[in-house]
This record gives structure tokens, C-alpha cells and sequence, in this order.
């Protein structure tokens, strides 16, 4: 059952914090922990988040979560859609052989990787994460994803920070977020 979209609003606004000049001045950090907490919200954004895959062309094959906050919310939106849950990582945290993608961000560079036999070919993947901010780890994880000879369905996000034009990197790639600032 999908809140409706006002409900849906009332809740994040309730559940979701910010949290000024975290991790550093001038940063105001959008906090999901009371709403992981709240068992009627975090199951209302699970609901929500796997609603998204009806909006697609076809049915996906897994859900590709990346990390860290993005794990918590593609997990349980794989469980709701009858499909496995592929976790994306940053470098090092993977056993076995992987294929990487080094991508930059606003302070520095980043690695993530995913197993090389997560996805098969043609496979059809939705990538789940927290926040959208300026779209270069979601490129970095369809890069990933088309490594593996895998196709990106679609994205779905709880948050999307509009004001940091994050859309920008992933052209015309099918992209849902719960809630959008501005």
C-alpha cells in the first residue's frame, strides 16, 4: 500500500532531519535515521520506492543498491518486487573479481565496485539509493551495471537536491525521487 502523495510528504517532512553544517560547515545533511527507525514510515517508502518499477517498461530483474544508505533502502525494495538485490561498494570491500568505475566528486574521487557475476546479460536493474545529489555515483553505478552487460531500467531515490542539478549526468535515464528539494 502506496501513501498517497500527500501522506507521503507529511512523512518525509515528520521523519527526515536536517542536520546543519554536518559533516562540515555549510553542509546541511539530510538524516534518514528516524525514519528507518518508524516501522509505519520505512515501510510506507519501501511500498513507495517499489511502486516506482510499475512506472517502468517492463519488470526488472534485481535491485542494485549502492552504498551505504542505499543498501538499507534497495534491500527490502527487492524483497517487494520477488527479485535479488545487488550490492554496489566502494573499492576494497568486495571479495572476489570486480569490475570498478573511479568517478569524481565535489572534494576528490571515488571508487565503487560491483561483482563481476552480480548481473547476468540483459538483465534489466533498478538502481535504489538515499539522496541524489550531483549524479556522479548513480553514473558511476550504470557504468557498473553495463559492465556487467546489464541494462538500467530505472532510478529510484528517497531524496533528490534539486539545487545541486544532479538529473544533469544521467541524461535521459528514467529517474523517480520521493521527495525533490529545491
Amino acid at each position: 500500500m502506496t501513501a498517497p502523495p500527500s501522506s507521503l510528504d507529511t512523512l518525509l517532512d515528520t521523519l527526515i532531519r536536517d542536520v546543519p553544517d554536518y559533516p562540515k560547515p555549510g553542509v546541511v545533511f539530510k538524516d534518514i535515521t528516524p525514519l528507518l527507525a518508524d516501522h509505519a514510515g520505512f515501510t510506507t517508502v519501501v511500498s513507495a520506492m517499489a511502486a516506482v518499477a510499475g512506472d517502468l517498461d517492463a519488470p526488472v530483474d534485481a535491485v542494485v543498491g549502492i552504498e551505504a544508505r542505499g543498501f538499507i533502502l534497495a534491500a527490502p525494495v527487492a524483497l517487494a518486487l520477488g527479485v535479488g538485490f545487488v550490492p554496489v561498494r566502494k573499492a576494497g570491500k568486495l571479495p572476489g573479481p570486480t569490475y570498478e568505475v573511479s568517478y569524481s566528486l565535489e572534494y576528490g574521487e571515488a571508487t565503487l565496485q560491483v561483482h563481476r557475476d552480480a548481473l547476468v546479460p540483459g538483465d534489466r536493474v533498478l538502481i535504489v539509493d538515499d539522496v541524489l545529489a550531483t549524479g556522479g555515483t548513480v553514473a558511476a553505478t550504470r557504468d557498473l551495471v553495463g559492465r556487467c552487460g546489464a541494462e538500467v531500467a530505472g532510478v529510484v531515490v528517497l531524496l533528490e537536491l534539486a539545487f545541486l542539478s544532479g538529473r544533469g549526468p544521467l541524461g535521459d535515464l528514467f529517474l523517480s525521487a520521493l521527495r525533490v528539494v529545491d
